[in-house]
């Protein structure tokens, strides 16, 4: 009976293909209103101006803060076998030198 029980509340999460390549993100922006949270996820290329949106990621502010609580325990985690994680934003004003690597030319 109480397996059944355990067999009702699990979750089939599928991960397809594409989404299991994952986006490269070197950046995220956050936004909030009373309802929301935005995150997006941009890719910033060695010397160039612009930059795009990869990924957006709309969160209530419930689920936000789950995620926050996840993100500490697992960079606890991390840190606690590879030891500490660099501020490599001091001295950036967004966290990478904008001008690193060669200029790109399309």
């Amino acid at each position: 009976m109480n397996e059944d029980k355990n067999q009702q509340h699990q979750l089939n999460i599928e991960l397809s293909d594409e989404v299991g390549q994952g986006t490269f993100s070197n950046l995220a922006i956050i936004t909030h209103s009373p309802t929301e949270f935005i995150v997006d996820f941009i890719r910033v290329m060695p010397g160039l101006p612009k930059a795009k949106v990869k990924s957006r990621v709309i969160l209530t502010p419930e689920h936000a803060k789950r995620l926050m609580k996840a993100l500490q325990d697992n960079i606890q985690k991390y840190e606690s076998l590879h030891g500490p994680i660099k501020n490599i934003a001091e001295g950036h004003e967004l966290g990478i030198p904008m001008n690193f690597g060669p200029k790109g030319e399309a």
